[in-house]
């Protein structure tokens, strides 16, 4: 009895050790598989980002290979702005930099050739640039492609990387002034083709017409720090040193994060110029390049806002021909008339713009002013000298020619909007003083303005359709309430009174 006892208690003693064995064999086992399988507690910040990270495309993490054989330029274009700048590109790689370079018109070409795979085996760099046309629009050109992105964007039949083998930089050609659909043809261009799998190997750049917006200082400046981005992409023989993020996903990023990242356009603009440039102040509306336009085409720029041009009805007269229509229904000695203007500025980008679309615009002045005594010195001083080039040049009459040395009248309807300029009122004061008569043009979209202007020898508004939807195709107005400020400015011209 006494032995049956003592095994008893010894085989309940061994299993006793066995499960104390086995349990702790399990615990070591949990503990491993939880320390592979699960996430340290992270902060909310660093929680949220994790799961950003997720949710993106695969493949805009992995390793891009920048050491790219040829490029492909792809473009669309409204008025031709886009096309020059994309030759220019082309032209820079190819003779300068020797890489293959070719430019490529969206309406010529189907969208499936345009992401197709020979590129990733022929190592080519896909670029896109694109406008935002009238209402957000893409150009004609580019519609067809645009749409096409979009569907297969949206569609969860298409394989969300069918285009893994795309290396893709897009760039925009907008003007901020549009807030809300400020280069959105771009934007959703990028978007559609990271949703797609494609690879970005820079930031998606949005270039700004508005000088004053613009981070480099005009559209033109923007594509030329674009340009020198994907130089440094191409050649470069490793990873970018940024990380290619995806514009879905919300990033939530620490202070010190944020105070450690460095974009690859810092390559381009060092850091300081791009954290101060908001705190210089009002910028110039005539940027280096915009100078460079204007000058060629044969402007004698004013101080920082102004201009004055020689009109063809001047040297007309001065060879003893006929005038302007200025000349035939009010009898203005055309050779005796000064073409200029106080603001470059307009708040349209007309169709018909002789300037060929070159011009600064804006809803609001947002520059630097120049006052107006040193406007009309200038115009004055620069006219003049125009003049003087056609001294013996022949055809042209002596006493016409002494005559033009004394200008009587001003055409204050050179180009840009006149009535934006602030010390306008001023500026016409003045040239009455010199005993010039005063003729401005608006382009109807400062009605306020109108109602404030003091008397000048005519006032005049154009008027270049008769419907809003006409009116909005011609003009392509800034201002969401186009048609209601053009009704207005008629209605504002009509109250000024006639001086006999």
């Amino acid at each position: 009895m006494m032995l049956e006892f003592l095994l008893s208690i010894n085989f309940l003693g061994h299993f006793l050790i066995a499960s104390v064995i086995a349990l702790l064999i399990f615990k070591n086992f949990c503990n491993l598989y939880s320390a592979e399988t699960s996430e340290p507690i992270l902060p909310t910040a660093k929680r949220q980002q994790k799961e950003n990270e997720r949710q993106r495309p695969q493949s805009l993490y992995r390793n891009i290979d920048t050491n790219f054989r040829c490029i492909e330029v792809y473009f669309a274009t409204e008025y031709g702005n886009t096309k020059k700048l994309c030759e220019k590109l082309v032209e820079y790689f190819t003779t300068t930099k020797s890489i293959d370079s070719v430019l490529i018109d969206l309406s010529n070409i189907e969208p499936e050739d345009v992401l197709h795979s020979k590129n990733a085996q022929r190592k080519c760099l896909s670029l896109f640039v694109l406008p935002t046309v009238t209402d957000g629009q893409p150009p004609k050109a580019a519609k067809w492609f645009c749409k096409w992105l979009s569907d297969a964007a949206t569609d969860f039949r298409i394989d969300k990387q069918s285009q893994a083998h795309v290396s893709y930089a897009v760039f925009g050609l907008g003007n901020s002034v549009y807030a809300e659909n400020f280069n959105i043809v771009a934007k959703e261009v990028d978007e559609n083709l990271a949703q797609l799998g494609a690879c970005r190997v820079c930031k998606l750049t949005l270039g700004d017409e508005d000088t004053s917006e613009s981070q480099n200082g005009g559209l033109e400046a923007d594509f030329d720090a674009w340009t020198k981005v994907i130089e440094n992409v191409v050649w470069s023989q490793c990873t970018p040193p940024y990380e290619v993020l995806d514009t879905r996903a919300n990033e939530v990023e620490t202070s010190s994060e944020e105070e450690d990242v460095v974009d690859i356009e810092d390559l381009v603009k060092p850091k300081s110029k791009r954290t101060n440039s908001k705190s210089e102040g009002a910028k110039e509306m005539i940027t280096p390049q915009l100078r460079g336009v204007l000058t060629k085409q044969g402007y004698k720029l004013i101080g920082s806002h102004s201009g004055v041009k020689l009109c063809r009805w001047t040297k007309s007269m001065m060879r003893g021909r006929g005038g302007c229509y200025k000349h035939t229904f009010y009898g203005i000695e055309s050779h005796r008339c000064m073409e200029t203007t106080p603001s470059l500025a307009c708040a349209n980008k007309c169709v018909f713009c002789w300037r060929h679309h070159s011009n600064p615009v804006g809803t609001e002045w947002k520059w630097k002013m120049d006052d107006a005594n040193t406007i009309l010195r200038g115009a004055l001083e620069n006219h003049y000298n125009m003049i003087k080039e056609f001294k013996g040049v022949p055809g042209v009459l002596p006493e016409k020619f002494a005559e033009a040395l004394a200008v009587k009248h001003c055409a204050l309807s050179l180009v840009g909007e006149p009535i934006m300029y602030p010390e306008i009122n001023k500026f016409c004061r003045l040239l009455h003083e010199e005993g010039i008569s005063t003729f401005l043009v608006t382009n109807a979209q400062f009605p306020e303005a109108i109602r404030a202007m003091d008397p000048v020898t005519q006032l005049y508004v154009s008027v270049d359709a008769s419907t809003k939807e006409s009116l909005k195709k011609i003009d392509r107005p800034l201002f969401k309430d186009f048609w209601e400020r053009f009704i207005d400015s008629l209605k504002a011209l009509s109250e000024k009174t006639v001086q006999p």
